[in-house]
């Protein structure tokens, strides 16, 4: 025990020598390409992006900032910039059944040259239709087929009209139709004249009329039929007319796309549509429609009408180069799945197969699709239409309404395409297991997963790319070049970061920030170069603009208001350290630990969990020092005491078995009836035997116990105790070493409680 020694000064910060480096500044050194201390994640990837069995999507996970997107990004760039461009993906009508149009499939850059060739298409049916039906040739054609009828149709009415004549009576028309009517002296007879008539007369013309009547009767169905055919004639005549003027137009694309069977068969259903619909092509000057009592402008009925021979190029890669890589910053339903979009006419919403719109699965089919977890699974049902999707292997256009049965009526169910994608999902390591462990599909779906690390170890090696990274990020930005003290002082920032000697924190985004304000600071130093003072600036204002906290607890314990004392002694109380979070800035604030004795039963108080402060790990922590005390010094008999511990003025909550060797200490203190001196803070935890366990934040609380002395003035008594497993951690700021070195201030490091004591 009396062998004990403050740690060296040596040993409280592991600063990287500057004169390891061979450069002057980063300007001299090469762009890194490759990916420090990824190798676990990139190995995930590549065989992640490499296998092609279905389930195996990719999830990124690791902490914001750690570079997953950009790594995921480079990585997909180059595997998509090696594979064939996929094809592309129109929407064309369905003739049989236009509510549910169809899918067409053709190669890259062929859904466009077919869409163009439709426009020019249509552009030709509304001139050479009407054209051709203008021509003198079909009128004079029409004309010999009505004329024909006509003639037919005369001779059958001369026979009962000479027939009704000869016993005087006229064949005439009426609104009801045709009709017989006696005459006499060429003058019609009307009622009262023919009810005067002698009743032998009456009933012959009755009984002629009869006669005539039934003739007639006989003739129409005749004239039905003759007018049936001649119906069917125009009928052929225009069938053939309007082939005339579209055939050799649509036959040519025939000879055009006859590879592909799909389009063949779209343009025969083109040209059957457009023959059977050629009277609507015929008049272009026709008076408006009528809707609701409203004219409709010809120009809205004729741009309804050829715009279902237009083909909706869904996905066109005719400028593509390899498998695309979509990005989805805003991944809800419909920007996923697609979208069927309406316009109002007329009071009304309209739809058609030229309205749907695709969606990033769309996009991304034959490729790779990137996805923030997060953001994925905030948007209602975009989860579980990405699941259906990969699950059913093709993309259906669906509203919300119709995927939840919430309607009944459905304007137009697009045919699906065929889904062939590689989803990758990038998040936090808490919403992966999370996934993995409430929802049965996701391990299913998301087999390969590609676990970014957040700290590097630190060797000379792993150094020299670390200058080689920081050089490639100055220079993308285009930021000024830092000289290698600069370069050192940033890797012993990493080091602090990673809150280990050992250790530099590969926090990309956090870097970046440093360099972009190190950048700023030479500019207003008016440094050619970045220079280690630069960089101790740029950290230095980080920590002034986000400890505004601290300053006030500072203050607030050198006020007395926060009872921490830095000189003499007091049984049953000891100064504990704490770490407080605020974002990315942390602190440490030393806090004062009391423990009470008196005869009892054996018990240890926890006032923290009695009163439902104190976190289940501080619970944990007073249970294993009561275990050890019992274990101790009752082994045999009995614990005839009860004792209480309290974190003094601690009104937030406690969690954490940091304090669990300080409290010990304190109850040791009180059980024996020693002081134990205040100038002295202690941090660890501490097991059933007693012996010191590591903890996290070390350097913040030492530097938050070391700053209230420095306030108070240093004595050369004060110092923190730690667990020598912690000697590994410290990288303490450079006056804290300096008080060090100069004897005023110790940091000692135990190994268990007895040396604590």
């Amino acid at each position: 025990m009396s062998n004990l020694q403050p740690v060296p000064a040596d040993q409280l910060c592991h600063v990287c020598d500057p004169a390891q480096f061979s450069f002057q500044t980063t300007d001299e050194l090469e762009d890194l390409d490759e990916i420090i201390g990824q190798e676990r994640a990139i190995e995930a990837i590549q065989f992640g992006i490499g296998i092609q069995s279905q389930g195996y999507n990719l999830f990124a996970l690791g902490p914001s900032g750690t570079g997953k997107r950009t790594t995921i990004r480079r990585f997909l760039d180059q595997r998509a910039a090696a594979e064939p461009t996929p094809d592309d993906w129109c929407y064309i009508n369905n003739f049989e059944q236009p509510h549910r149009p169809r899918a067409l499939r053709l190669p890259a850059g062929r859904g466009t040259v077919l869409r163009d060739d439709m426009k020019l298409l249509i552009d030709e049916l509304r001139t050479a239709i009407p054209a051709a039906f203008g021509s003198e040739d079909y009128r004079t054609r029409r004309q010999e087929v009505e004329e024909e009828f006509k003639e037919q149709q005369e001779d059958a009415f001369k026979e009962v009209q000479r027939q009704a004549q000869e016993r005087n009576i006229r064949l005439i028309r009426t609104p009801a139709g045709l009709a017989f009517v006696p005459i006499r002296d060429d003058e019609i007879l009307g009622p009262d004249e023919f009810q005067k008539l002698p009743d032998e007369e009456r009933e012959r013309i009755e009984q002629d009329i009869a006669d005539l009547q039934a003739q007639l009767q006989a003739t129409v169905p005749k004239v039905r039929e003759w007018e049936r055919k001649a119906r069917e004639k125009v009928k052929e005549l225009d069938r053939e007319v309007a082939l005339f003027a579209v055939g050799a137009r649509i036959e040519e694309l025939r000879r055009k796309f006859s590879e592909f069977p799909a389009v063949v068969d779209y343009l025969n259903a083109v040209q059957e549509d457009v023959i059977d619909s050629v009277d609507e092509f015929r008049n272009t000057e026709e008076s408006p429609q009528q809707f609701m009592g409203v004219a409709v402008p010809r120009s809205i009925t004729e741009s309804a009408l050829l715009r279902r021979y237009q083909v909706n190029v869904l996905i066109d890669h005719s400028k593509s180069e390899g498998a695309p890589v979509v990005y989805e910053d805003n991944p809800t339903y419909l920007n996923l799945i697609g979208n069927i979009e309406h316009v109002a006419h007329m009071g009304a919403l309209m739809t058609d197969f030229t309205l749907i719109k695709p969606g990033a699965l769309h996009r991304a089919n034959g490729g790779y699709l990137i996805i923030d977890a997060r953001e994925l699974l905030s948007q209602p049902y975009s989860w579980q239409g990405i699941k259906r999707a990969l699950r059913s292997q093709e993309i259906k256009i669906e509203s919300l309404g119709q995927a939840l049965s919430l309607v009944t009526t459905v304007s137009l169910d697009p045919e699906p395409i065929p889904l062939d994608v590689k989803i990758v999902l990038i998040g936090e390591r808490q919403l992966y297991y999370l996934l993995y462990q409430f929802d049965p599909d996701f391990s299913e779906l998301f087999k390969a997963a590609a676990d970014f690390n957040v700290d590097i170890p630190r060797t000379p090696e792993s150094s020299h790319l670390y200058a080689r990274l920081i050089a490639t990020m100055a220079r993308k930005d285009d930021l000024r070049p830092l000289d290698r003290s600069a370069v050192a002082r940033i890797l012993s920032h990493s080091a602090r970061m990673a809150g280990d000697a050992e250790k530099m924190s590969i926090h990309l985004l956090t870097m970046s920030d440093l360099l972009r304000e190190t950048d700023y600071w030479a500019s207003i130093n008016g440094n050619g170069a970045v220079t280690a003072d630069d960089v101790q600036r740029a950290i230095d204002a980080q920590i002034h603009r986000a400890d505004r906290v601290r300053e006030r607890m500072q203050e607030e314990i050198l006020r007395g208001t926060i009872f921490i004392d830095t000189t003499g002694a007091h049984v049953g109380q000891v100064n504990a350290l704490s770490v407080i979070s605020l974002g990315e800035f942390s602190f440490g604030r030393p806090s004062r630990i009391t423990a009470r004795v008196r005869v009892g039963k054996g018990q240890v108080a926890d006032i923290e969990r009695e009163v439902e402060l104190g976190g289940p790990l501080h619970s944990k922590g007073v249970l294993i020092l009561t275990s050890f005390l019992g274990a101790r010094y009752a082994a045999e008999r009995p614990f005839s005491l009860s004792a209480s511990l309290v974190f003094e003025q601690s009104y937030g909550g406690v969690d954490g078995d940091s304090a669990s060797l300080a409290e010990l200490c304190a109850l040791l203190s009180a059980l024996a009836n020693v002081p134990i001196r205040q100038s002295w803070a202690m941090t660890g935890s501490v097991n059933q035997f007693g012996r010191a366990q590591p903890i996290g934040g070390v350097n913040q609380k030492i530097e938050g116990f070391f700053d209230v002395c420095l306030a108070r003035g240093l004595t050369g008594e004060q110092g923190v105790i730690i667990p020598m497993a912690n000697v590994k951690h410290l990288m303490l700021r450079e006056d804290v070493v300096e008080a060090a070195r100069a004897g005023k201030f110790h940091i000692y490091a135990v190994q268990s409680v007895d040396e604590a004591m």
